[in-house]
This record gives structure tokens, sequence and C-alpha cells, in this order.
């Protein structure tokens, strides 16, 4: 029988994991067991370790996303069988239950959160993208935060909307581009010179550096007159907050803007609304989700629509190696996702 263990977080902010046995997970309806390959660092993995924003009970097991292969699958599921190379986002955060946190070795995700991987992607690369397709997604599309009524396709129709994604070359942000694309829209970003060719292959149109000392100005010139979806900040801190909130100033208009949860309050009187990846799945939007991870996600992936991008920078071997992989996402990467193997 298999063995599992974990990168357990005993209590809070406490350094570095306690790597140990854990219990063999058990899939429930509608949720799959899967040995996982590679395991990918989100800053909400820091975040959660430093602060606990989000964690009730400990011991806990975090992490968000990986890739590996199916182990066993609940009762109802139909799209996977034992064996499937598979990515998924975790729903740990969200349940507190350690058995779906993705920082071991056989983790439980649900069928709603996980999608078929083509043999040409790696498992690295595969699992750069779960949470940051559904954190896109949920920011992108559901009608609370930016409500693009535009779905990714396989082959869309172009839009007369433009979206602004600050932050491009961020995970999130490169996910949201290449959804964005998918749907049609025009989409205009930010990034440093080094990533502009990045960005500009994931989908975005017009790319703009964001230290630019015009960079307000030049994006205020592009959005004018120009039916704007919504600004959708990936960053979200101190130095996004800044210029958006200048930018929505200058259009004098109604914006919509959201952004990923931040590790601070906003400054400046500025407060977005925060997406949270999980939303995606929240009733009643069961069926967008559908539609987002079990129609385009997988077809997209398949024919190279959608790439697993920014690449993995795999940073160590083993769940010993994870509070290595927190600490150098915590110290930044650019263009980049800090990415464990196992």
């Amino acid at each position: 029988m298999s063995q599992n263990q974990a990168a357990w977080l005993t209590a809070p902010k406490t350094k570095p994991f306690e790597v140990g046995p854990a219990p063999m997970p058990k899939p429930g309806p509608g949720q799959i067991v899967i040995k996982n390959h590679a395991v990918a660092v989100n800053p909400a993995d820091w975040k959660n370790q430093d602060a606990g924003y989000f964690i009730k009970e400990y011991p806990t097991i975090l992490g968000i996303d990986a890739a590996g292969t199916i182990e066993e699958v609940g009762e109802g599921v139909t799209r996977f069988s034992k064996g499937q190379r598979v990515m998924a986002h975790f729903n740990q955060l969200k349940e507190q239950d350690p058995a779906q946190g993705s920082f071991q070795l056989y983790a439980v995700a649900y069928e709603t959160y996980t999608s078929a991987i083509p043999d040409s992607m790696s498992f690295e690369e595969a699992s750069v993208l779960p949470l940051a397709i559904s954190t896109a997604a949920s920011g992108l599309y559901l009608p609370k935060y930016l409500g693009i009524s535009e779905l990714p396709s396989e082959s869309p129709k172009p839009s007369t909307n433009t979206v602004l994604i600050w932050g491009g070359a961020s995970s999130v942000g490169a996910t949201a581009i290449q959804l964005a694309a998918a749907s049609g829209l025009k989409v205009i970003t930010t990034a440093s010179p080094a990533n502009h060719d990045f960005v500009k292959a994931m989908g975005a149109s017009v790319v703009l550096d964001y230290r630019s000392p015009s960079v307000v100005e030049d994006i205020v010139r592009e959005l004018k007159d120009t039916p704007l979806a919504g600004i959708y900040d990936a960053i979200s801190e101190d130095a996004s907050f800044s210029p958006i909130l200048d930018i929505v100033t200058r259009l004098n208009t109604t914006v919509k803007v959201v952004g990923v949860l931040p590790y601070k309050t906003p400054t400046e009187n500025f407060s977005p609304t925060f997406v949270f990846g999980y939303d995606i799945s929240h009733t009643p939007h069961e069926k967008f989700g559908e539609a987002v991870w079990g129609e385009f996600i997988p077809k997209a992936l398949a024919s190279g629509q959608l790439q697993a991008k920014p690449h993995p920078l795999v940073v160590g071997h083993g769940l010993d190696a994870i509070q290595h992989g927190l600490d150098v996402q915590k110290a930044g990467v650019s263009a980049k996702k800090v990415v464990v193997t196992l």
C-alpha cells in the first residue's frame, strides 16, 4: 500500500515545514486522488505561512497547484480514470481540509478543478497553471468582478472591448492575457522591457513598461474612446495601486477594477474588488466553471492555444525543498513560477 508524506505547517508562522507521514487520502463524491509529480508555489502559500489569513486549524498542509497522475476516482467522476496525467487546483484554503493541500505526495482534488494534460507537456510545466486559471477566469468573467460576457473559445470572435491587465508577466497576468485574447478582447498590459516579447506571445496587443515615467499617460491615451471591460490588477501591491488609481481618475468614468488578494490593505483610499480563485465554482456559477475548466482548458492545452506560462523555475526535489520554494517566491521572481518536483 502506498505511503503518504506531507510538508506540514504545524503552527502559525512556523518555519520550515515539518516533513512527515500523512493519512492516505480517499476521494469523496466528485473528487479524485492525485499522485503529485510537481507542485508550484504561489504568493498565497508564503502569505499563509507568514500570517495564516485563511487557516483556522493546525497542523495543516498548504499548497494549491500540482500536476501528476490519477491514483483513485470518487463517486460520480466521469472525466478521469486511474493513471491519467492531469493538473489540478486544490481546494484546501476553501474547505480547510489538509487532504486537499498539494504539498504532499497524494492529495485530493475536485474533478471541477482538474484538467487532463497532453503527453507533450511536462508535469513541471502543467503545475504552473491551475490557480492562475481559476483566479484569472474568476476575475475576468464572473458577474461580481469584470463580468466579461465573451467566454474563451478555440475560435474567438473579435470583440469591441479592451481590458487592461497590470502585471502581464506574472502567473495570473500571463493566464489572464491568454484567456482574454481567447475571448476576442484587445489586451493592453504592463511588463518590464525584458518581458515585452513574452507577454506579446501570450496575446497582448499593446505592452507598456510599468516603470516608465509616462506609463499612466500612455495607458490613458490607449484607453481613451475605447470600450473598456475593466482593469485586472495581477500584482495588487502599492506599486500597482497608485498608477491604477491615477488611470481611473484620469479616465473620468466608471471603471471596474479587480485584483488578486493583496498582502496588505491598499492605501490611498483605493480598494479594488479582490478575486478569490475558488469563486469560479461557487453557486450559481458551477456551469460557468465547467465551461472554462471542463471544456476550454483541456482542448486549448491539447491544441497549444493555452500555453503553460510563465516558465517553471524548478528549485529543488522532494518535500524538504518546498520551504526553499516559498522563500524563493517571496524574494521575487520575474516571468517564472517556482516549482518543486516530487
